[in-house]
């Protein structure tokens, strides 16, 4: 697989996170670094917000790491930043996903195939009438994928959503599961990464689907925004006071500049 199949593809920061991706397979396999990469990704976010099972995804997390020296393992941190920067520079994109396929990885790893974004965009896009009804009698709705993937149909959905006017954070609730276990990681750190309010389970949902008793158990990811959603709440309302506190002394300043002057003389 050439460096070059990657880079070309059209997202921010593509080719920086290609060159650090293949300066970590001259020493490791690619499905290797995927799957450390992958899951130490997850992890961080994961132990950042969910204290639930805190020890056993901190040995996973230390598990992966500890086959990379210290340098490696600062690669696999400038990979999960430049993911961050490029989910947020553009939203619109199944950036691990289409990272995934561009690698060859569907080759090597069970000969998956992700939905492409522009499909899911589509799909997304008729579903949103709908969605926009249902909001008119329910504060929140959920959106479910139960073969998700890297989470490509939910990331189309959020997006779709803000076109639409909708609260998508406070609004939706994403639930995804799929059976294979990086896939699922991949689905969760874009959502959490996008700000979805999302609850991931790692397992076959037509054997084992997703029910309200299995968010006890370690096979359930929450992302940050389904956690800590009070924090947040609380975030944006002091941003809002803030700027609406900054909007309000403009206008005064501005309505004192135009106030008529008198000269007074002795």
């Amino acid at each position: 697989m050439s460096k070059r199949s990657i880079r070309n593809l059209n997202a921010p920061y593509r080719k920086e996170f290609s060159d650090a991706f293949f300066s970590l397979v001259e020493r490791h396999g690619r499905e290797e670094v995927w799957r450390d990469f992958i899951t130490m990704s997850a992890c961080a976010i994961s132990n950042s917000v969910d204290k639930r099972f805190y020890d056993e995804r901190e040995k996973l997390y230390m598990d992966a790491v500890k086959r990379y020296t210290k340098e490696e393992a600062e690669k696999m941190a400038e990979m999960f930043a430049l993911v961050v920067m490029s989910l947020t520079e553009k939203p619109n994109q199944d950036f691990l996903g289409e990272a995934f396929s561009a690698l060859g990885l569907h080759n090597e790893w069970k000969g998956q195939f992700f939905t492409p974004y522009h499909v899911g965009s589509f799909m997304a896009a008729v579903n949103i009438e709908p969605a926009k009804d249902q909001l008119k009698d329910k504060q929140l709705i959920t959106v479910s994928d139960c073969c998700c993937g890297a989470g490509c149909l939910l990331i189309a959905f959020a997006n779709e959503a803000m076109k639409a006017h909708i609260n998508f954070q406070s609004r939706v609730l994403f639930v995804a599961q799929d059976i294979d276990y990086v896939a699922g990681l991949m689905c969760y750190i874009q959502l959490s990464l996008l700000g979805c309010k999302a609850i991931v389970k790692i397992g076959n949902s037509l054997t084992d689907p997703f029910v309200g008793s299995d968010m006890e158990t370690d096979s359930v990811w929450l992302s940050p925004m389904y956690t800590q959603e009070e924090t947040f709440r609380t975030v944006r309302f002091l941003e809002s006071m803030m700027s609406l506190s900054k909007t309000e002394g403009e206008k005064k300043q501005n309505e004192d500049a135009d106030l008529p002057t008198t000269k007074v003389s002795a």
